[in-house]
C-alpha cells in the first residue's frame, strides 16, 4: 500500500499518553481490519510511544517515521465484538425491546446497548417479565416524577397550629401511626427494586420514585408530629405484627396485592379522611400530597396484577389464599392500634363534646366502609366476582395496611 493511500491520523501536539490514544481510537473504529493507517503529531517521541500502545491493543506496528508511525489495524478490536448481542432495545415499545427472560450475563448492562461476550453473570431473582412487567410503568414514572414535591416549599409550615390539647394529641399519634405504616411501604418496594433485572428499567425507575415517596412522607409526617408536642404517639404490638407480615412477604405479585391493592389502597381513603378533617393547614396538606403520591402506587400495582393475570390466571387463587393466609397469620393480634382510633374520632369530631364525639365516631365508621368499598373495588378490577371480593376485603387486616 503506498503513503497516498494510506489513513492518515493527524494528533496536532498530542502524544499517546495525553489523549492522542483517545483520538487515534475513534479513527480506527472506520478503518477494516488489515489497512494501514499513518499517526503523525508534532511530539518526537510518537514513533517510541507507538510500538507498545500498538502490541497492547492487537495492531502491528509496520514501521517508524520522523514524525510518527505507521501500524496495521489489528483483528483484535473487531474480534472482541464478535458474539456480542443487543440487549433489547431502547424503546420499551419497539419490537422485541423487552425480553421475557433476559439473560444473567446481561448483568447492568442498559436495555438496548451490544453486550460484549463473556461478560460475567448477575444473578437476579426477578427476572421474568410477566412476573414483573407493566406497560403503565414508564407512563406512571413519568408523572412521578413530574410531580415530585419538595417538602420545605410545598407545606405551610410557617402557619405554625395553635391547637386545643386533645386535637393536637390527636394529630400526633395518627402522624405516629402514618409514620410506621409508611417505613413498612417504603421497604417493600426497596425490597424488590434490589431483585429486579435492570433490563426492566421502568419498573425499576418507578419502585425507586416509590422508595422516594415514601421517605418524602415519613420525613413530613415525623415533621407535623413533633411541630409543637415535640414527640410522637403510640405503636403497638398488633400494628407492628401485621406490618411485618408485609415487609417480610417473598413473592412480588403477593407483595403488591397486600400493599398496593389493598393496604395502600385503604390509605388512600384515610389520607382523604385527614384532608377532610384536618384541624390545621399543615394537616390537610401533608395528607393531600401523600394521597398524591399513594394513588400512583395503588394504579402501579393494580396494572402490573392485571397484566400478570392475563398471562397466568392461576394466579387469582394464589392470591386469594395469600389474604387468607394473613388474616389467618394475624388472627390473634389487637389490629388497629386503639389509640389511633380513639384519635381519628376527636379529629372528625374537632372537640371532645359528646354530641361532636357522635358525629366523629360515625365519620370514622363511614371511613372504615369506603375503605371496604374501595377495596371492593380494586379486588374486581382483577376479576373476582362481588361476592369474593367483598368476602376477602373483610379479612383485611383491621390495622388498614
Amino acid at each position: 500500500m503506498s503513503d497516498a493511500e494510506r489513513l492518515v491520523v493527524a494528533l496536532g501536539p498530542l502524544g499517546l499518553d495525553d489523549g492522542g490514544e483517545v483520538l487515534l481510537s475513534w479513527r480506527l473504529r472506520t478503518v477494516a481490519a488489515g489497512a494501514q493507517v499513518e499517526v503523525i503529531s508534532g511530539r518526537p517521541e510518537l514513533a517510541q510511544q507507538g510500538r507498545p500502545w500498538c502490541r497492547a491493543l492487537g495492531h502491528g506496528f509496520v514501521e517508524a517515521r520522523a514524525h510518527g508511525f505507521v501500524l496495521c489495524k489489528g483483528p483484535a478490536h473487531a474480534a472482541r465484538w464478535l458474539g456480542a448481542e443487543r440487549a433489547g432495545a431502547v424503546d420499551a415499545h419497539a419490537q422485541g425491546a423487552v425480553v421475557a427472560h433476559p439473560p444473567a450475563h446481561w448483568a447492568l448492562a442498559p436495555r438496548g446497548a451490544l453486550v460484549e461476550a463473556g461478560t460475567q453473570p448477575l444473578h437476579f431473582a426477578l427476572s421474568d417479565r410477566e412476573l414483573v412487567w407493566s406497560d403503565d410503568a414508564a407512563t406512571l414514572y413519568a408523572q412521578g416524577a413530574a410531580a415530585q414535591w419538595d417538602p420545605a416549599t410545598a407545606i405551610p409550615w410557617h402557619e405554625r397550629p395553635a391547637l386545643a390539647p386533645e386535637i393536637e394529641d390527636a394529630v400526633v399519634q395518627v402522624m405516629t401511626f402514618l409514620i410506621e405504616n409508611e417505613t413498612a411501604a417504603l421497604l417493600v418496594p426497596a425490597r424488590f427494586v434490589a431483585q429486579l433485572h435492570p433490563h426492566f428499567r421502568e419498573v425499576m425507575q418507578l419502585l425507586a420514585l416509590q422508595v422516594a415517596d415514601e421517605a418524602r412522607h415519613i420525613e413530613v409526617f415525623t415533621r407535623r408530629a413533633a411541630l409543637v408536642r415535640g414527640s410522637l404517639g403510640t405503636t403497638s404490638a398488633g400494628g407492628q405484627a401485621s406490618l411485618r407480615t408485609l415487609v417480610e412477604e417473598p413473592d412480588f405479585a403477593i407483595a403488591a396485592l397486600l400493599l398496593a391493592v389493598l393496604g395502600e389502597g385503604s390509605f388512600l381513603s384515610l389520607l382523604w379522611f385527614l384532608d377532610e378533617h384536618g384541624p390545621d393547614p399543615i394537616t390537610r396538606t401533608v395528607a393531600r400530597l401523600a394521597a398524591r403520591d399513594e394513588a400512583r402506587h395503588v394504579a402501579f400495582g393494580l396494572a402490573h396484577l392485571q397484566r400478570h393475570l392475563q398471562h397466568d390466571p392461576a394466579l387469582l387463587p394464589r392470591l386469594a389464599a395469600a389474604i387468607h393466609r394473613r388474616h389467618d397469620a394475624l388472627a390473634h393480634s389487637a389490629g388497629l392500634n386503639a389509640d389511633v382510633f380513639d384519635a381519628l374520632v376527636v379529629l372528625a369530631a374537632g372537640s371532645l363534646d359528646p354530641d361532636a364525639i357522635a358525629r366523629g365516631h360515625a365519620a370514622v365508621v363511614a371511613l372504615a366502609a369506603d375503605m371496604d368499598r374501595g377495596r371492593q373495588r380494586r379486588l374486581a378490577r382483577l376479576g373476582f366476582g362481588a361476592d369474593e371480593a367483598a368476602a376477602l376485603s373483610a379479612l383485611h387486616t383491621r390495622n388498614f395496611m
